[in-house]
């Protein structure tokens, strides 16, 4: 055994004390809810304000991508099932130290994105409920996903069930909707044709600096698909469950995001002030005179934001979990009591909560520079999937190739075309003033983990060769 492969039985230890209570129905639905999020509803509309038409070959650039990263994923998690996923496959492949500097990364990355998402869904409550106070929703919207993640992990997944199935039902008729607008054959519209595409400056109404702006916030429109080859660890048959989850929802969601941004796009003007103001969908359900749109999206969102909290929790207790187990954490994060590691998921919800108050004492400062250095983590981490990849693949098909249950296509060639897509994406953010700072700040605490996750590397081969 190479000195940069992690340990097998160390792994199995980590992951052993975790249950083994999500189905299969579980894992498709988490895979399919993963990314539907508020980021695809609200978040979408920047992107077409900028990009214009243009907006629907951002998101199937973009797109691509993911379905290259997903298929690498799935790939490594079919072989070796762990609920560090690619923190241990970056161990294995490169170092203790990447899979420290990995998982840390996506920990701080999903605490960080708990504390927004109650926050957005917090302001969607006050709306409805004038006088309740934000702080106060959040607090009792982590109560409720907390208790949720400290009981069995069926409940976990039972929520994700219910909470995807709305989600993906919202999109599929909302596509639905379109189509027939699309056609005429909606009551009361008339087929709008090309012209919204075509005119108010044609299809790429802010050339290309404008398609580039659209693809940025495309690329991290996608990030959530990770969980569930982190969630497969912990399902009745980990080996198929991922297999399946990764292979039917790579090109459901391309069809989701790809065909919502085009229905969106053909039916109202991208220019409409509505787009960014009520969102994308809710603008083009009001366009097309659908009664109480708003408040159907808001429940939608609200739902499509709970989501998101729920899965973040699961996400970064599982990855805290995971670290321990390896030696690359605090051991009393990892205890585990009747296969759930509660106090990692007590101690990601308080970050999580300490986020939100952190945005009402200081929203210019501290909040802000938090918000920075996640702007461009998942991109890190695809990277280390991507490089993961090409190293473990070469040595599974070396060492036991019947584990090569999913395979990536083409392999090495779109690994690597992945990877310089990647590159492409951080160059493209260091010449935009707005992302060059997430970039700055997300750099810095990647070489800070990757400083420290070294360090902790080289003692203990030292403390190991001295034992």
């Amino acid at each position: 055994m190479s000195r940069t492969s992690a340990p097998a039985p160390v792994d199995q230890q980590a992951d052993a004390p975790l249950s083994h209570g999500l189905k299969q129905r579980h894992l498709s639905m988490i895979a399919l809810g993963g990314v539907i999020g508020a980021g695809l509803f609200v978040g979408s509309g920047a992107g077409i304000a900028a990009a214009g038409p243009s907006i629907v070959i951002a998101y199937a650039v973009s797109g691509l991508l993911v379905m290259l990263v997903m298929r690498m994923l799935g790939e490594m998690s079919a072989a070796n099932p762990a609920s560090g996923s690619f923190s241990v496959h970056a161990e294995r492949a490169i170092g203790p130290w990447a899979g420290f500097t990995a998982g840390w990364a996506f920990w701080f990355l999903l605490c960080v994105a708990v504390g927004l998402e109650g926050i957005g869904a917090a302001k969607i409550m006050t709306g409805w409920l004038p006088g309740t106070h934000e702080w106060a929703w959040v607090a009792l919207f982590m109560l409720v996903f907390c208790g949720t993640n400290l009981a069995a992990v069926k409940n976990f997944g039972e929520f994700e069930f219910w909470f995807a199935a709305i989600k993906v039902g919202a999109i599929a008729l909302f596509l639905g909707i379109g189509a027939l607008a699309i056609l005429g054959i909606l009551p009361g519209t008339d087929a709008p044709g090309t012209a919204n595409l075509t005119g108010d400056g044609g299809f790429l109404p802010n050339g290309t600096e404008g398609l580039v702006v659209g693809l940025l916030a495309s690329v991290f429109a996608y990030g959530g698909l990770e969980t569930v080859t982190i969630a497969a660890a912990e399902s009745e048959h980990p080996v198929q469950g991922v297999a399946k989850a990764v292979r039917t929802a790579m090109w459901r969601i391309a069809v989701f995001y790809i065909g919502s941004m085009a229905v969106i796009v053909t039916l109202v003007p991208w220019g409409d002030p509505k787009v960014v103001e009520k969102g994308p969908y809710v603008a083009t359900l009001d366009h097309l005179g659908i009664p109480a749109a708003g408040q159907i999206m808001n429940v939608v969102v609200l739902v499509a934001l709970l989501s998101a909290m729920n899965a973040n929790v699961y996400g970064a207790s599982r990855m805290a979990c995971s670290l321990v187990g390896r030696g690359q954490g605090p051991k009393a994060l990892g205890r585990t009591s009747g296969g759930v590691p509660r106090t990692a998921v007590l101690v990601s919800s308080v970050f999580g909560f300490l986020c939100v108050l952190l945005s009402y004492w200081r929203p210019n400062d501290v909040f802000m520079w938090l918000l920075n250095m996640i702007g461009a983590i998942i991109l890190v981490v695809w990277i280390f999937i991507a490089v993961s990849q090409l190293v473990l693949r070469r040595r599974t098909e070396r060492e036991d190739p019947s584990k090569l249950v999913v395979k990536m296509w083409l392999y090495p060639a779109l690994t690597w075309v992945a990877l310089a897509g990647m590159v492409a994406i951080f160059v493209l953010m260091a010449r935009e003033p707005d992302t060059r700072t997430q970039l700055y700040y997300t750099g810095g605490l990647t070489v800070a983990l990757a400083a420290v996750g070294y360090l902790r590397q080289v003692r203990a081969r030292r403390v190991g060769a001295a034992g």
